[in-house]
């Protein structure tokens, strides 16, 4: 059983920069610091957003700790008094979730897809907690807790606050099993949550590739004014956005699938790819070679599966 959120009085507030940005009349966000979780970022290293209506505020994802957490419910009160009504968690990756606990603490209710609970199921949450217990520390401490949904979706949920139409689409799997994105209507923001990374290498880890791409395909066809991503900056281009992430999959898919199909051992076929496009991005170092890797094992699956 996962612990309840908890106060959050024995983590030291987050004092990286979230300089918040206004996107429409009734839409912010902050921008995450590019690269991957370090102790020099405090862990902020994603993006989040909220919505403001005449009944309450919306966030979508809630950043990396919980003291993050508790900077961006700052942010929202310097804007309006109105209460956090939902917080959308996109997926389950602990950047994008663990500041709901301050939000929780604060009256939230947490939305998230039906399939979180297989992952909250296993050993997975509590042992990357205890990690990030270690690297993030003062920011997450042993106050930090997982905190589970109130409300699992099963699939497309649309519902109107405070004069605002809100449209969740289930897009997963895909960069997870549990990814959702969130339209906001009549302000033409979308929220696509890890489906594209802006500026920098993805994050591919155990995602399904072949399913992650046939979203971007399917995100390709919207118009919304504003896209904003789970990591990089907005933008009003939802094709230039999704070109990056959609090359970078593309690219890791064919050059591991050549591999696999030539018996080339994923090492030497590793030290054989040109990876140039890609190296100078942020991310590259650390995330480049596993994301290889990764496809490698699912590039020998889906041939074992006769699915290429």
């Amino acid at each position: 059983m996962l612990p309840a959120a908890g106060a959050l009085h024995a983590s030291e507030p987050a004092t990286v920069d979230l300089r918040l940005q206004q996107l429409t009349g009734r839409v912010w966000w902050v921008e995450g610091q590019q690269g991957v979780i370090s102790h020099e970022n405090q862990g902020f290293n994603s993006n989040a957003g909220f919505v403001v209506t005449d009944d309450g505020v919306v966030v979508f994802d809630a950043l990396g700790t919980p003291a993050l957490g508790a900077a961006l419910l700052e942010r929202i009160r310097s804007v309006t008094d109105e209460p956090v009504r939902r917080v959308i968690v996109s997926h389950y990756h602990s950047d994008h979730f663990y500041g709901v606990q301050a939000l929780k603490a604060a009256g939230a209710e947490v939305w998230a897809h039906a399939r979180v609970r297989d992952y909250l199921a296993t050993d997975a949450p509590l042992e990357r907690l205890a990690e990030r217990r270690q690297s993030l520390a003062p920011w997450v401490t042993d106050e930090a807790r997982i905190v589970a949904p109130d409300v699992y979706l099963d699939g497309d949920t649309r519902f109107r606050l405070g004069g605002v139409g809100f449209r969740i689409h289930a897009a997963g799997p895909a960069h997870t099993p549990e990814d959702l994105m969130m339209l906001v209507e009549g302000e033409g923001v979308l929220f696509a949550g890890d489906l594209i990374f802006a500026g920098r290498v993805p994050y591919v880890g155990d995602a399904d590739s072949r399913a992650w791409l046939a979203a971007l395909e399917a995100l390709a066809g919207s118009r919304p004014r504003f896209v904003v991503t789970g990591h990089g900056p907005a933008s009003r281009d939802a094709t230039a956005d999704i070109a990056l992430t959609r090359d970078y999959l593309l690219y890791l898919r064919e050059q591991m699938g050549a591999a696999v199909d030539d018996f080339v051992p994923f090492d030497e076929a590793y030290a054989a790819t040109d990876w140039s496009r890609f190296e100078q991005l942020p991310a590259f170092d650390e995330a480049n070679r596993r994301n290889a890797y990764n496809t490698y094992l699912l590039m020998e699956n889906e041939s074992l599966a006769g699915r290429r």
